[in-house]
């Protein structure tokens, strides 16, 4: 089927557990985590074939803190155009995703381009290949190619699929006016290897997770960022199961029994969502 134009809905990921295992050779870290998409709240991206030699690009919503020629959506474009001769497209995005969170929303805008620019010019490619191209890309663009719960290794992108039901919970996100650069979070971590996987831990009930199913990021950020802590004793103070940094920070997540408390819980944040 011929496309000529395509929207994606790309959406956000929080991370369940996040372990920094080890430094690499290349300065790299490795890590184990379980990513879990956010369906609900997710950036618009339309790519289209114009025609005309180069890419158009053009954004609303939340302003990106970076100048437009260093997008991610562009940057995407060029490795298509580079690795496959695509050439001509207007790529329109509509950022609700707040960025700088942990969220992955700039990897999953970069992952919708990839994925419209494959089926607009009918490449043809297999999901390895669009795991592969989405992965030069950054550490969580790899894992929007298959936007389901995914057990994460190596920088992110070494993907098993992880079965987990979390229909029933109500999520909360909260981002917080702080900033944290994955730079700086890196910057204060101690690799160690748990006793215990993260896949283990993450079998048990979910009311069982909070200081068992953690995120390595968090000590080193809180300690600079007390408001982000904050924000995560809000939310266990509020009752949710489990909360956790999501990520390199700065966005917190909780996980709250049921559906019963949608209206007070949108006291704490706009973004709450039925799992």
């Amino acid at each position: 089927m011929y496309f000529c134009s395509m929207i994606l809905r790309a959406n956000c990921k929080i991370n369940l557990g996040l372990e920094i295992l080890r430094r690499r050779a290349d300065g790299y870290h490795d890590l184990e985590t379980v990513m879990f998409p956010v369906r609900g709240l997710y950036d618009e991206v339309e790519v289209e074939r114009s025609g005309v030699p180069g890419v158009a690009f053009r954004t609303e919503g939340l302003v990106v803190d970076c100048p437009e020629e260093e997008n991610i959506c562009l940057k995407a474009f060029r490795l298509m155009r580079d690795r496959y001769g695509v050439d001509g497209v207007r790529i329109h995005l509509v950022k609700r995703v707040p960025f700088g969170a942990g969220l992955g929303g700039g990897s999953a805008d970069a992952t919708a381009v990839v994925l419209a620019l494959d089926r607009l010019f009918a490449l043809g490619l297999s999901e390895a290949e669009l795991i592969a191209r989405a992965a030069e890309l950054g550490s969580d663009t790899a894992f929007f190619v298959r936007n389901t719960p995914q057990l994460c290794t190596g920088r992110g992108e070494v993907m098993t699929p992880f079965p987990l039901e979390l229909k029933g919970l109500t999520l909360v996100l909260v981002k917080p006016d702080e900033k944290v650069s994955t730079r700086e979070a890196y910057a204060g971590v101690h690799p160690r290897i748990p006793e215990i996987p993260l896949a283990e831990r993450l079998q048990r009930p979910v009311a069982e997770w909070q200081g068992s199913v953690v995120n390595r990021f968090e000590e080193s950020v809180f300690a600079v960022h007390p408001a982000i802590r904050d924000v995560k004793e809000r939310l266990l103070g509020a009752g949710a199961l489990y909360a956790s940094m999501s990520g390199s920070g700065s966005a917190v997540f909780g996980l709250f029994a049921g559906h019963e408390k949608g209206e007070e819980l949108h006291a704490l944040s706009p973004f709450v969502f039925e799992l």
